[in-house]
């Protein structure tokens, strides 16, 4: 079925005939769309709306096709040299479903891969495309597996303290942004020690948030940016606590409640 997308891509691709916009791009323009694709996947998954996970799905093979098209014009790899690359890695990752053997371990088949890399530390391969929070948690987890980590969560969370410390004794916009980033990424460590996942942690407490002040500003109407700060944060305790009673509706269904405790 992959190949009624591909001659689409082709198409669109074509020198004379094709659409401007698509020939115009390369890896890079369209790496963020990429990018943005993979979150929409993740959105639609997050809302458990399979629906819309199908076009998603879709819209992010898109992305390989059009990615493995620049690629064959540019006489580097095709669509096919894509598919059999994954078929052979699933398969070697996979000794003891696709061949006679036990599987010595994801950590050792990853390491024998690394072997025949250029780059063979144990860091290598790590996307720096990934989110700041997400590529502190892989860089850890991978140093954690040479033995080089804390022994238990007692560590990062001092680390926390010591990064404060050192924020506040900071004397430059630059010294400032290196120890927020020291903090930023204890904050990881100790999540990771906790076996919690940063990344979703955070998103989650944005979300919250987010939750949070569209009901204050639900409640209180076009006075709530005028408000004065105490008032504010009275608002924002009367929102905490609809939230909690309504168990997340939308904005202005708590807003309706928020105002019917009055």
């Amino acid at each position: 079925m992959l190949e009624p997308l591909r001659a689409i891509m082709a198409r669109l691709r074509d020198p004379q005939a094709g659409c401007e916009w698509d020939r115009a791009q390369s890896f890079a323009t369209i790496a963020p769309y990429t990018i943005e694709e993979a979150y929409e996947v993740a959105d639609a998954i997050a809302r458990d709306d399979v629906a819309a996970l199908k076009d998603e799905l879709g819209d992010l093979q898109l992305q390989v096709v059009f990615h493995a098209r620049i690629a064959e014009e540019l006489g580097a790899f095709t669509l096919d040299d894509v598919i059999a690359s994954i078929c052979a890695k699933m398969i070697r990752r996979h000794p003891h479903i696709f061949g006679d053997g036990v599987s010595p371990g994801w950590e050792t088949l990853k390491a024998a891969e690394r072997a025949g890399a250029d780059d063979r530390s144990a860091l290598a391969g790590v996307a720096l495309a990934l989110p700041a929070l997400l590529r502190a948690e892989k860089i850890q987890r991978r140093a954690a597996r040479t033995g080089f980590d804390w022994p238990d969560a007692h560590g990062p969370r001092a680390k926390i303290v010591e990064e404060s410390a050192e924020i506040d004794r900071a004397e430059s916009d630059a010294e400032r942004h290196d120890e927020i980033g020291d903090l930023l990424f204890a904050a990881v460590n100790w999540a990771r020690h906790l076996g919690v996942d940063p990344e979703a942690a955070l998103r989650d407490a944005t979300r919250k948030f987010e939750t949070r002040f569209r009901t204050m500003e639900a409640i209180a109407g076009d006075a709530f940016a005028a408000l004065p700060l105490d008032d504010k944060e009275a608002l924002w305790a009367e929102a905490k606590k609809v939230v909690r009673q309504s168990g997340g509706s939308s904005p202005t269904s708590l807003a309706e409640e928020g105002k019917s405790t009055k």
